[in-house]
């Protein structure tokens, strides 16, 4: 495993919409574990591939290793097939933008389908901070920065 150089506002790999994952060997599995590796560096509590330079649809998420035993998810081809109606606003930061805040409204809860490192079918349903969470990943594979979708603090 290593820590990977985080890519940062203004670099173009983040304005791109990523390419989906094909092929699901040990260089896919080699860069998720560098990519929880980087995440819990920084530290985080996600972190998209274009993050660190790999324009490919894949995040991983963590929202519980800062209070509690790790939960690291990984989620590869991600799709939302359903979000809440209700939204609420909350104060996000993201590893490629340091030292500011953003207010963004994201929905209360996200229904997901992905794959898994082995290509596996998956799909959850995620609220509260994880909901957060997967959707700010999930836009930096759209190539959407919290600069664009939420207010500065």
């Amino acid at each position: 495993m290593a820590v990977r150089s985080l890519r940062f506002e203004g670099d173009p790999v983040l304005l791109h919409t990523a390419a989906p994952v094909d092929v699901f060997d040990e260089t896919l599995a080699a860069l998720v574990r560098d990519m929880f590796e980087t995440m819990y560096a920084a530290p985080g509590r996600g972190l998209a591939a274009p993050q660190v330079g790999v324009s490919r649809r894949v995040f991983v998420v963590d929202t519980a290793w800062k209070e509690a035993e790790p939960d690291p998810m990984i989620f590869v081809n991600p799709q939302i097939t359903a979000r809440a109606d209700e939204e609420a606003i909350g104060t996000e930061a993201c590893l490629s933008i340091p030292g500011k805040s953003f207010d963004v409204s994201r929905p209360i809860w996200v229904a997901l389908s992905w794959q898994d490192l082995d290509g596996s079918a998956r799909s959850g349903r995620f609220e509260g901070v994880q909901a957060v969470c997967i959707c700010h990943e999930f836009d930096h594979l759209e190539g959407l920065l919290i600069t664009q979708t939420g207010s500065p603090q």
